[in-house]
């Protein structure tokens, strides 16, 4: 049953959903690769029903392609998908560090530098999976500091696929010191700073994804 319990107490169609985008967000499942029910059930040991309901809110996260009377596929992004993304995530995650500059407390900021310790630890360890767990941290965290509900559910939207691109990212150390340079002026509370180097920081995470996917052939055009 999808309501069943996993161990620790953890709905099964959660615990499946979790699994399966960490596999595509850190690269385990390829873009195009099938996601087949039958074959997920078995490897994770639970019934197909939960791995439906895993595979429907993956589709609605946007990282996975339902394909009719077949199975499921990682998707594919194209060029002007990451485009269409950068666009709409510019905007917003700009103001997200803006507010998060003008109205975060120390505790705060500790939260959001202690996220950017860890990414420079795991980058310098070249421990790429957990550097890009910080890295998505950090940016969560600026969204709780940005206190704007509104804000923060418009990110939510595209959380997962955020998340993706961070997977991409290959260069870890580049990214961790973007990361210093947002936390600084966080820090100052230097919003037209903010306004020049959050802009910048997103076209770089952009581009890189785009010459990495390139590279690996898992771009389409």
């Amino acid at each position: 049953m999808a309501g069943a319990m996993a161990a620790g107490g953890e709905l099964e169609s959660v615990r499946v959903t979790r699994v399966l985008r960490d596999d595509i967000i850190l690269g385990r499942r390829r873009p195009g690769a099938r996601l087949v029910e039958r074959d997920i059930a078995a490897e994770l040991n639970v019934s197909r029903l939960p791995v439906r309901e895993a595979i429907r809110t993956l589709v609605a996260e946007g990282i996975v392609v339902a394909r009719p009377r077949t199975w499921a596929v990682v998707r594919e992004f194209t060029h002007r998908d990451i485009q269409d993304f950068a666009e709409v995530r510019e905007a917003i995650e700009t103001l997200i560090f803006v507010f998060a500059a003008e109205r975060h407390d120390e505790a705060g900021i500790a939260r959001i530098r202690g996220a950017y310790e860890r990414e420079l630890e795991a980058a310098r360890a070249e421990d790429s999976e957990a550097a890009r767990v910080a890295a998505a941290e950090f940016h969560e965290i600026a969204v709780e500091l940005a206190a704007n509900e509104m804000l923060g559910e418009l990110i939510a939207v595209f959380l997962t696929r955020l998340r993706w691109l961070f997977g991409q990212h290959d260069d870890l150390l580049a990214m961790a010191d973007e990361h210093r340079i947002i936390l600084e002026a966080m820090t100052a509370r230097d919003t037209e700073a903010l306004r020049r180097i959050v802009p910048a920081h997103l076209a770089s995470g952009q581009s890189a994804a785009e010459r990495r996917l390139a590279e690996r052939g898992d771009l389409s055009a």
